[in-house]
């Protein structure tokens, strides 16, 4: 296989991961309480990345500096959104979730403009803002309100967003480093945060688990916690971060007819305008950039 194959078939691979992470997280609240969810498939997650940097045979920091950053990195990146994503999909649908998570480039490009100097605004990127809100603002309207989604579960899922995006601006001002060291350390200590905040989440009954929710919150952590930061730094390696962008396009609209196709869950007209503008503003958006 040539490497622009593998590539294409990596990016597929982590767009349909990333893409059924809204699902599996519906599955996992069947059972679990928002705050377990994020305990358990982060911790799940890291061990599926220390395996992966055993195998390479990676060396985790001794050095206090870059600790310092992951906790960031765990907190504002992992442990904030996934909690935020988790309470807000007890009251809306995965697809609409995953639908609302497309406006993270979005508000990077906005917060790049103040915060990396060399990021700035153009019209192609206005616009493409101004597009991506417009289709928010078709989510938000009371007609859309029809009992699957509360304005409370989408203002949760928007804030996840901005923390993801957040992330992503300290991320670029910040050291960089080994991909797959930097992103065990991250879960590890997110994982160990989860636990002194939640010490409850230890306190369940394995033996009353359904299937479908055991099942779903370990595919969660294994898969869009874990092995996904994997595949996600060997196509940066690859093929460089514009042929990753690709995925800002596909992943709502994978998550978004996953939860019709597996759950069953409506799709309304405004769903699909909302959608139509929030991609538009993400292709305009990269227009001359």
């Amino acid at each position: 296989m040539t490497d622009n194959k593998r590539n294409y078939l990596l990016l597929a691979s982590l767009i349909m991961i990333w893409g059924s992470s809204f699902v599996l997280t519906d599955r996992s609240l069947l059972f679990f309480s928002p705050e377990q969810v994020v305990t358990y498939r982060l911790t799940i997650g890291a061990l599926s990345m220390l395996l992966i940097s055993l195998i390479y045979r990676k060396r985790l920091f001794v050095s206090i500096r870059p600790w310092f950053h992951f906790s960031f990195y765990a907190v504002i990146g992992n442990i904030l959104p996934y909690l935020l994503i988790s309470t807000g999909q007890m009251s809306i649908t995965s697809g609409m979730a995953g639908l609302l998570m497309a406006v993270m480039p979005l508000v990077t490009l906005l917060l790049a403009h103040f915060f990396l100097p060399n990021d700035k605004l153009n019209v192609y990127k206005i616009l493409g803002f101004i597009l991506g809100i417009s289709g928010v603002l078709f989510i938000l309207a009371p007609s859309i309100n029809n009992g699957s989604n509360s304005t409370f579960g989408i203002l949760l899922v928007l804030a996840a967003a901005c923390s993801y995006s957040v992330n992503t601006i300290v991320a670029a001002r910040l050291t960089s480093y080994d991909p797959i060291v930097s992103s065990t350390c991250v879960l590890i200590l997110a994982s160990l945060f989860s636990f002194l905040i939640w010490p409850e989440s230890l306190s369940i009954a394995f033996n009353d688990i359904p299937l479908i929710s055991l099942s779903s919150i370990i595919l969660l952590g294994v898969l869009p916690t874990g092995i996904a930061a994997y595949i996600y730094f060997i196509i940066i390696n690859s093929a460089g971060a514009t042929f990753l962008a690709n995925i800002n396009y596909l992943i709502p609209v994978v998550a978004f007819f996953l939860g019709a196709i597996l759950l069953g869950e409506e799709i309304l007209i405004q769903n699909i305008i909302a959608l139509i503008f929030i991609i538009s503003g993400i292709f305009i958006s990269r227009k001359n950039s």
